[in-house]
């Protein structure tokens, strides 16, 4: 009897390990909770800071901040270069361009480190009202005749949205409460995301969004891209020693497909040409480097770009200076008289917003 239960035992404890693997595996390839988090949209924007910033170390460069920023930085102790770990973008595509928020409204999904009071404090200064909403304050902050939505949903996430109506804020607090569930999110990313490499570092999923004009396609230098306004795109970079570049069209016809793949061809040998023209090269060392690892193909239905990207041009893109805004989205901007800076030394935890 005792033998039984041994084995009964024994049969138990591999089933739990066999469950927890499972679990772990299904956490490692499901969509990072940032971009689960999202609302509907026609498009995602997802970065992973933390191994980009072990790779770069663009934290140690110092970049400028304007008067802005600075105030922002004083009064939470946020550094977004130093304490952001993921942002996830939602693009929403506007009916009418000419209206407040252009032709793309935005949210968004911080996650990193910092001290939830403190902006709390700091967002309270620049809304004009606040909304509760299933237990969350939502600070509604007016920016250039729109109305910036933030709400802290946890010790180390933001969300922040732009868009004409509540909806997609309360969506994101919806979402935060199920959390948990590994393949949860929107429409977009369930259909999507299985197609964005592993270990990819930073992506993008959506429709293109671009006016398009009367004949379709943009052009660039004089090279016709025929792009189907109902074609998808799944872009990436991801490590494999290097950093690896893909952008995938998925067109509407393996024949719109085919179009694409020969203008990407098409400007490619343009711009090779260009660079072979004279002594005086246009292109740095890196960027002709990544110019040539640049190649184009097509599978059926899709058109692929794929290269290489130098780890010095992306630290320099990295270091690039940035008139980066006070609060957590681009259109968020400090009333006409901000609230006195913060006389404390920064937090060495802050940091789960940015600019929209």
């Amino acid at each position: 009897m005792s033998h039984r239960r041994k084995r009964l035992s024994i049969a138990i404890v591999i089933l739990v390990l066999l469950v927890l693997a499972g679990a772990i595996y299904l956490r490692k390839i499901a969509p990072p909770e940032a971009a689960r988090l999202l609302p509907e949209s026609d498009g995602i924007v997802y970065i992973n800071l933390r191994p980009i910033r072990a790779a770069t170390h663009f934290e140690d460069h110092p970049v400028p901040h304007s008067p802005e920023y600075q105030r922002f930085i004083d009064a939470t102790g946020i550094q977004f270069e130093r304490d952001l770990d993921d942002a996830a973008f939602a693009l929403h595509r506007m009916k009418d361009p000419d209206g407040p928020n252009g032709a793309v409204a935005f949210s968004e999904v911080f996650i990193g480190h910092f001290d939830g009071r403190r902006l709390a404090q700091y967002l309270g200064t620049l809304a004009t009202s606040q909304e509760t909403y299933a237990g969350h304050t939502i600070f509604n902050i007016p920016s250039e005749g729109r109305t910036v939505r933030v709400a802290i949903l946890g010790y180390d996430i933001v969300a922040v949205s732009n868009t004409p109506s509540t909806e997609q804020i309360h969506s994101m607090i919806d979402r935060y409460r199920t959390a948990a569930l590994p393949f949860a999110g929107s429409s977009l990313l369930s259909k999507h995301y299985r197609q964005v490499p592993l270990l990819s570092v930073a992506w993008g999923i959506g429709e293109i969004a671009l006016p398009l004009g009367k004949s379709g396609g943009i052009h660039v230098m004089g090279v016709r891209l025929p792009i189907p306004v109902d074609s998808t795109f799944i872009a990436s970079l991801s490590w494999a020693g290097h950093i690896h570049l893909r952008i995938e069209e998925v067109a509407p016809s393996e024949s719109a497909a085919a179009d694409s793949t020969e203008s990407l061809q098409m400007l490619l040998t343009l711009v090779h040409a260009l660079e072979g023209t004279g002594s005086n090269q246009p292109f740095d060392a890196d960027t002709r480097a990544f110019l040539d690892s640049l190649a184009v193909e097509r599978h059926g239905d899709q058109a692929i770009v794929t290269g290489t990207v130098p780890m010095p041009l992306l630290q320099r893109m990295l270091n690039q200076p940035e008139e980066l805004k006070g609060v957590p989205g681009s259109s968020v901007t400090t009333k006409s008289t901000p609230a006195k800076p913060a006389q404390e030394k920064p937090s060495a935890h802050a940091g789960s917003a940015k600019k929209h």
